[in-house]
């Protein structure tokens, strides 16, 4: 073990080297409130030391500081009064989902008006919205009507301060007599447009409502009991569009454009319609943050095959990583972000090299142990952040993972191709397809979930978790120390 393979190694990952002090500049923020002041300060010293000393602890330092900050100056803060009853224009975001006795849906306050005055007031705060099941509600609609905005209601602490994150201010519940008038709404965004167009496809519900959250990650028809199946089988991951899905689609585009580098500078443009569709994919999923940040990662990927350079999967994870905090710090605490990251980072430290280990002879036995392999480090490395926040360990999904990520392969490239051009008289093909891969998922999901001893229910502590992580880091480190082996083959 030599301390210098470690540091040679850190060095060809330099956004790393970075994110880690950023990011605990964040978490500190969460617990500590300093004056932006003193964090000038400190931050213009620590610089001013590392500049002159050539310190890497005055580096981190500023690090950590520029962190705190950024942290601080973008914290939630709601536009709209609460616990006042007025009046408001509001957006619904989306689609409303159909709760039985009521619905529900995102929506964002355009304006409200101020009971004392009657001045109308600009709002860009986010909602949760509810109303009684007789009121209709429209994807895309304005609604002028009278509220009170409320707190966060409803489950644990740690999910109302993650939606407060996310930038909802509260709730507001309407009926048909609160509403005062109803406006036309804006043109459809491409998100909605997806998801339009998918509920064209001749499927069963639960099988489109599957397809709806793989390829454009709309879940308003998933229902509480495939919710729960899918937790429990620990198959969850293929509900919300993440890096899975996005590398699926950045693979197939690659794979249907392999011809263009026989042309003229095809090359060139096979890399930019790839990189293209990869961030297409993503706006029609409504910009998740873990497919934003891999479809940064794809795009640096394929920069990287464009300009026959070396691509460094952590460096480049830790860029989108940065990249994402600097614009919404409020993402590290985004339970969304934090599963995706450690996924796909554990996958990169310790997935790619046991399957490199692992190679056979045989081309169709690696791909199976390659997934089994991917699966299995992504699985185990986010188990623990799982029981932390749900409860839950799934423990048979080790087993079905492969299979489950090869039939969302079948409904993410079915549903992406069916987004881009949907023929009428290719519906029925593209449902059959699509909603089957689906449906047996959904059978997958189910089976697993009902299995004895399938998940274990166990809720880890907050320092236990973190000693969990910390042990996962220590074993990274000592791998990334250790003196490769040296082989010498005999000549004969």
């Amino acid at each position: 073990m030599k301390i210098s393979r470690l540091f040679a190694r850190l060095d060809r990952m330099p956004m790393l080297r970075i994110l880690v002090p950023f990011a605990a500049g964040i978490a500190l923020a969460g617990r500590y409130a300093l004056p932006l002041w003193f964090l000038a300060g400190a931050f213009v010293s620590a610089g001013l030391v590392a500049l002159l000393l050539r310190s890497s602890a005055a580096t981190a330092a500023m690090i950590v500081t520029a962190g705190f900050a950024a942290a601080q100056l973008r914290v939630p803060e709601p536009t709209v009064p609460r616990g006042v009853h007025t009046a408001y224009e509001i957006e619904v975001e989306g689609f409303p989902a159909d709760r039985g006795r009521y619905l529900s849906a995102d929506a964002s306050v355009a304006a409200w008006r101020s009971p004392v005055d009657g001045h109308w007031h600009a709002s860009d705060a986010r909602i949760r919205l509810y109303a009684d099941s007789l009121t209709g509600l429209q994807p895309g609609e304005r609604i002028r009507c009278r509220g009170t905005v409320r707190p966060l209601w409803g489950g644990a602490e740690s999910y109302r301060l993650l939606m407060e994150r996310r930038g909802y201010a509260g709730t507001l519940w309407i009926a048909e007599q609160t509403i005062l008038e109803r406006l036309p709404g804006r043109h459809a965004g491409l998100h909605r447009a997806a998801v339009e167009r998918l509920s064209r496809l001749p499927m069963e519900p639960q099988a489109a409502a599957v397809v709806e959250a793989m390829a454009a990650g709309e879940r308003r028809g998933i229902t509480p009991e495939l919710r729960a199946a899918y937790s429990r089988s620990g198959l969850s991951h293929l509900l919300a569009v993440s890096g899975l899905h996005t590398g699926i689609v950045f693979v197939l585009v690659n794979l249907a454009l392999w011809w263009l580098p026989l042309l003229r500078r095809g090359h060139l443009l096979r890399n930019v319609l790839a990189a293209g569709a990869v961030w297409l994919f993503v706006a029609a999923a409504g910009f998740p943050p873990s497919a934003v940040r891999a479809a940064v990662m794809c795009t640096v990927l394929q920069a990287a095959l464009a300009s026959a350079s070396e691509y460094v999967g952590l460096n480049a994870l830790a860029a989108a990583g940065f990249g994402m905090l600097v614009w919404n710090p409020n993402w590290l605490g985004d339970i969304s972000f934090q599963l995706s990251f450690i996924a796909v980072a554990a996958i990169l430290a310790w997935g790619v090299p046991l399957c490199r280990r692992c190679r056979t002879r045989w081309k169709a036995l690696n791909v199976v142990i390659d997934a089994y392999l991917i699966g299995l480090a992504a699985t185990l490395a986010t188990a623990p952040l799982v029981s932390h926040t749900f409860g839950v360990v799934p423990l048979a999904g080790l087993a079905v993972n492969p299979l489950a990520i090869a039939l969302a392969g079948v409904v993410v490239c079915g549903g992406a191709l069916w987004m881009l051009l949907p023929v009428g008289i290719l519906a029925p093909v593209f449902g059959f397809v699509t909603g089957t891969a689906a449906g047996w998922i959904n059978a997958l999901a189910c089976l697993t979930a009902s299995l004895p001893g399938g998940a274990a229910d166990h809720t880890l502590g907050g320092w236990q978790t973190a000693a969990v992580y910390a042990v996962f880091a220590l074993a990274t480190v000592a791998v990334w120390s250790t003196e490769p082996k040296k082989s010498l083959p005999l000549r004969m």
